[in-house]
């Protein structure tokens, strides 16, 4: 456009109100605000008390007809819920806004905030807020009516069992069980021989457990279910499941003897290899080829087979002279190399093994290592036996030994904790099964210091009880291994923020 170009300016028109005669901008109802609300309210007839049934036991919200909502006070969900108990009202308007408006956590009254628009007087938008108050009522669900009435009455129940002679897996578990919330709805949870029993309330919470633990271990299951009662007028069946879940004997640190089909089946692997890992997948090493393979839920089941020596029968040895025959290899975070050993056992120095090892970047002379006696082992493995003319090793070593630098650290506190189930303990086996899990509770917490992968996906927590002079670390030539300060500040702070919600177990 030219500079010099004339440009007549634009003015907005004015009119006046035909109530007040204020001078306004026109609009199709040809009044001022003040004045067309005066004469019309968009909120008649919409319901500004609620009542609502709340449920002081689990902190939920009935929605009708029999839905019940968990929601937190001014939470998104609570909002979300209120809203639509006003879904009648709002379908004569239209909603823009919604807040809580504070109120005492004691008054059982929940105030929300709504902002409307509605067409009114000859097409004029009118916008208007107002204020609906929920009253809540107590009226207890129907899992807690039930609970209250018998605490020990469940519908569903999951039996959870692995064939082996410790309770290391169980430790694990239960770790990343608190993690997830995984049995936040059991109303008990039992320790039993060879296993754990959890009680559910409903059967849907039971399925969703199993399908949890499906995800974390190698589990096999099958349900079942009793019929307790028939209504026959109303055709209403009342029934008790029970879901059997089992775990594979297969744990962490095992030598194991593949069977023909399943070595056949991973490229020849083995036939005698190591389980480094226990998720959903089997992990196993070939020590004497570093070749790693996995074994998932189906294939394992397929085959079933059980360990060859268990972590139980492991046997130290003293370490005399390493050989290194092949540079560091790293499978998914784990690190190993292959050398050449002359170890001995340490209760009888007048037989000397030269053996091959996959932790040639840890040993060295003079060190302690853990592992598997084959020489003087007695095997009645069948699936050994089908293997004619098969080299067995006189030993296999599966971890370096810490034992000897504990003895001298033996009876000082962790700067750590772990948190645990509230179980009601199996107490019909007497002192000496108590004696035995808390060795292998010890045993477990030892795994977890010398092993970063093993406490990735679990939770640990400062100890309030260890004093902070005595962080000091270890300086006698090898360090003890450790959980690192850093791991536990970072969960520090999530246990205090828990502390302040009022939702941390102890």
């Amino acid at each position: 456009m030219a500079a010099n170009m004339f440009v007549v300016p634009q003015t907005r028109g004015t009119v006046l109100c035909c109530k007040c005669g204020i001078s306004m901008a026109p609009n199709p109802a040809n009044m001022c605000v003040t004045c067309l609300r005066s004469e019309v309210d968009i909120t008649e007839g919409l319901r500004k008390h609620v009542t609502i049934m709340h449920c002081p036991e689990c902190d939920s919200y009935l929605q009708p007809p029999r839905t019940w909502i968990k929601a937190q006070l001014e939470s998104k969900e609570l909002l979300t819920f209120c809203v639509k108990r006003l879904e009648t009202d709002l379908k004569k308007v239209r909603l823009v806004n919604a807040e809580f408006i504070w109120t005492e956590p004691h008054s059982k009254r929940i105030k929300v905030k709504l902002k409307v628009q509605k067409e009114v007087l000859n097409g004029a938008i009118l916008e208007q807020s107002y204020v609906v108050e929920y009253v809540q009522q107590d009226h207890m669900c129907e899992p807690c009516t039930r609970s209250q009435a018998n605490p020990d009455q469940w519908v569903a129940n999951v039996q959870l069992r692995q064939r082996v002679s410790h309770r290391r897996t169980f430790f694990y578990l239960e770790q990343l069980i608190l993690k997830h919330d995984a049995a936040v709805h059991a109303i008990k949870i039992k320790q039993m021989d060879q296993g754990i029993d959890f009680f559910f309330s409903n059967r849907s919470h039971a399925v969703k457990f199993v399908e949890f633990l499906g995800k974390v271990a190698p589990t096999k299951s099958r349900h079942d279910k009793q019929l307790v009662s028939h209504d026959p007028k109303s055709n209403n069946y009342n029934y008790k499941y029970t879901f059997s879940v089992e775990i594979s004997p297969i744990c962490r640190e095992d030598l194991i003897c593949l069977p023909p089909r399943v070595a056949a089946s991973l490229g020849n692997l083995g036939p005698l290899v190591i389980c480094t890992k226990v998720t959903n997948n089997i992990t196993l090493l070939d020590p004497f080829t570093l070749r790693q393979c996995f074994l998932d839920t189906d294939q394992y089941w397929r085959h079933s087979f059980k360990s060859l020596l268990g972590s139980r029968q492991l046997v130290e040895y003293d370490v005399f002279n390493v050989e290194v025959v092949s540079p560091e290899y790293n499978f998914g975070g784990s690190k190993y190399v292959l050398a050449d050993l002359e170890v001995a056992r340490v209760t009888d120095y007048g037989k000397l093994f030269y053996i091959r090892t996959h932790l040639g970047h840890i040993l060295k002379p003079g060190d302690r290592a853990l592992g598997y006696d084959l020489y003087g082992a007695n095997s009645n493995d069948i699936e050994l036996d089908k293997y004619k003319g098969l080299n067995i090793p006189e030993a296999i070593l599966i971890k370096k030994s810490y034992e000897e630098k504990r003895q001298k650290k033996r009876g000082k506190p962790r700067a750590w904790k772990l948190k645990s189930l509230d179980m009601e303990l199996d107490e019909s086996k007497g002192r000496a099964q108590e004696d035995k899990m808390n060795l292998e509770y010890e045993e477990f917490l030892r795994d977890l210091e010398e092993n970063p992968d093993l406490r990735f996906n679990l939770s640990l927590y400062r100890s309030r009880d260890y004093q902070p002079s005595e962080m000091v670390s270890v300086s006698d030539g090898d360090e003890l291994p450790s959980v690192p300060l850093e791991e536990l500040l970072a969960e520090l702070e999530l246990s205090e923020q828990e502390d302040g919600d009022d939702s941390m177990r102890e």
